[in-house]
């Protein structure tokens, strides 16, 4: 992974709390592209890494209450295969 794909730089902060808290920013989202590419390899997954970002786009959840018995739920929507598979292997190691 390069500087271009970390995303750090430039940066566009002069306050020294907001550059900290941009790079904290793009350190966890490192940690987490680093993280999902390891346990996409341990799942042996055809899925890249990108292509597991691409399937998010699309994936949906509603929340709802239900008036008399106040109980909130949540629902995924359908998901086609690969987001399917996405969501087990998030499942299963998350």
């Amino acid at each position: 992974m390069s500087k271009t794909d970390l995303r750090i730089r430039p940066i566009y902060h002069r306050l020294r709390h907001r550059i900290e808290a941009h790079v904290c920013i793009s350190f966890t989202a490192y940690c987490i592209y680093k993280e999902l590419e390891r346990v996409l390899y341990k799942e042996k997954s055809t899925l890249s890494v990108k292509k597991a970002a691409e399937l998010t786009h699309n994936m949906y959840e509603i929340t709802f209450t239900i008036p008399e018995s106040k109980h909130t739920q949540s629902k995924l929507l359908k998901m086609d295969n690969l987001q399917t598979e996405l969501y087990q292997i998030a499942q299963k190691n998350f």
